[in-house]
């Protein structure tokens, strides 16, 4: 990734805060830790604004492939947002591009991406994304 993203190319701002647990050895954030924030960000919203029922829904969404680009360290006790937006929206599977902002910065720390898949929770088969989530997922769009 050539450019760092901005915080006015996101939708969607997420706040987490870190913790403790999350700074490794070097005293920074772990880059794996970066991908259970893009999952906790989506998620929240899925959850909050498409009505996804993680417990009890006929559908669940399953993270297929993702990546991430680093761009300057974070650590614990800083507060974070995690920019999220909608690049892709298929029948069954959406494509996100999500970002790490330190409170208050304008660029980002870090870049991500993942796709979810839409599933049938018993059989685990792919399946059109359900009418709330694809209207939450919708305004996350460009």
């Amino acid at each position: 990734m050539s450019e760092k993203p901005r915080r006015q190319d996101y939708p969607w701002l997420c706040p987490i805060t870190t913790r403790w647990h999350d700074n490794d050895i070097y005293g920074h954030v772990n880059n794996v830790t970066y991908y259970g924030y893009f999952d906790s960000a989506v998620n929240r919203w899925l959850i909050e604004q498409g009505g996804l029922d993680i417990h009890q829904g006929g559908q669940v969404a399953f993270v297929v492939s993702s990546g991430c680009d680093y761009f300057a360290p974070i650590a614990f006790p800083e507060a974070i947002e995690v920019g999220v937006r909608v690049a892709k929206l298929g029948n069954s599977s959406v494509h996100y591009e999500l970002a790490i902002f330190k409170d208050g910065e304008d660029q980002a720390c870090a870049a991500g991406r993942f796709v979810h898949v839409f599933v049938e929770r018993t059989g685990n088969r792919p399946c059109p994304i359900p009418a709330g989530p694809r209207a939450a997922l919708q305004r996350l769009q460009g």
